[in-house]
């Protein structure tokens, strides 16, 4: 079969232009095609197997370790693409790798924020599961990136994402015109009370549809801007990449000792060591 077809169980997907044999089990997921480059910058290794729309793959080794990276453009739609593509040639593991607004005042720009659940004011999974349904990450991919967070010296928070499908009007932003969404003037001070952490487009719906599928799935992004001090500077990409990248590593070494004791989830009594 060739990427023309749509056939789902096609060898080559349609949008990805992936086969098994071009990804590892564990894909980064950021959603800007030109990130790729910089996450691949903390690997040892690594080729371009496909970039087809906004989908572009690399696959390489992080210390010995295989690895992928998938870019998925902007949105729940895309991503949902890429998730399901990916899960059809063999990959169960996801890390959404990107930037956010922080809504927490005690959050600085280029902090890292590691998602534990999300708040699904997105579309997408709603396609695939009742509202009610929680967008939670994978403890072991949570576990995995604060430990890595924590290896590293980097500064990062835990805590709930929202994910929103609108860059403007559904984040609180004017549109066009000064236009405001009912609702939007309110939703950042609403969301900030509720103890979320930060807002950001694809996370909700990646978790979701990870979890529907019995998959493993987390996020960490960048702080780009502070929604709540009015900080804005685009930086700390570079540790996001570099911390999902020892994620991975740090993930398998996790499924190795899972493996050797026997057990289907890690847990605290179990060492890396």
């Amino acid at each position: 079969m060739t990427g023309d077809s749509e056939d789902p169980n096609a060898d080559v997907q349609y949008h990805l232009e992936v086969s098994a044999d071009d990804v590892a089990d564990t894909v980064l997921l950021p959603g800007n095609p030109e990130r790729v480059d910089k996450i691949v910058d903390h690997w040892d290794d690594f080729d371009e197997r496909a970039h087809h729309r906004e989908y572009r793959t690399a696959t390489g080794t992080y210390d010995g370790t295989p690895i992928s990276v998938t870019s998925t453009g902007i949105g729940g739609p895309s991503a949902a693409i890429a998730l399901e593509e990916l899960a059809r040639v063999g990959v169960d593991t996801f890390i959404r790798v990107g930037s956010c607004g922080a809504i927490q005042p005690e959050m600085d720009v280029g902090d890292l924020v590691i998602t534990t659940g999300g708040v699904r004011q997105e579309g997408t999974s709603k396609e695939y599961v009742r509202e009610e349904y929680p967008a939670v990450a994978d403890f072991e991919v949570v576990s995995a990136l604060v430990a890595a967070a924590e290896r590293l010296g980097y500064d990062y928070h835990t805590g709930l994402t929202m994910s929103a499908d609108s860059f403007y009007s559904g984040q609180g932003r004017p549109g066009f015109e000064g236009f405001e969404a009912a609702g939007s003037d309110t939703l950042v001070e609403e969301l900030t009370e509720a103890n979320v952490a930060n807002i950001e487009m694809e996370a909700s719906a990646i978790l979701t549809i990870a979890n529907v599928y019995g998959l493993r799935a987390g996020a960490i992004c960048s702080v780009y801007a502070n929604r709540v001090t009015g900080e804005f500077r685009t930086e700390g990409e570079s540790r996001a990449a570099e911390t999902a990248s020892l994620a991975t590593y740090l993930l398998a070494k996790m499924d190795a000792v899972k493996r050797e004791a026997g057990v289907d989830r890690w847990h605290a009594g179990l060492s890396l060591e």
